[in-house]
């Protein structure tokens, strides 16, 4: 597979509840740290190496960022890198936020 589909709030929560989905959030570092998706990763050009040694290429990844848009680009970009099942959240944080939890922090 060399492209991404795009997935909803719900149905991100529902892999996420079932412990079968890695959460590649690609916010900036403020951003992140001020709320985030419980566990999710944050992907950025520097820790873009570890997470590709981190996750196997048929672990299910949702890329998030602010609005659903910036996240598209990165979920192709993995697509293309190999990883089978790659999905962008359709309204990013913004609408995670006010339909399910956020944490704060450095840490997942």
């Amino acid at each position: 597979m060399s492209d991404f589909q795009h997935i909803s709030v719900t149905q991100t929560a529902e892999l996420l509840a079932d412990g079968k989905v890695v959460i590649a959030d690609i916010r900036d570092e403020q951003s992140y740290a001020a709320g985030h998706i419980a566990g999710a990763y944050h992907l950025t050009n520097g820790s873009l190496s570890g997470f590709m040694q981190q996750f196997e290429f048929d672990q299910p990844v949702v890329v998030v960022c602010y609005h659903g848009n910036s996240s598209q680009g990165a979920a192709q970009y993995l697509a293309q890198q190999g990883f089978e099942q790659v999905y962008s959240m359709d309204g990013g944080v913004e609408s995670w936020r006010q339909q399910q939890p956020v944490v704060s922090g450095d840490g997942a």
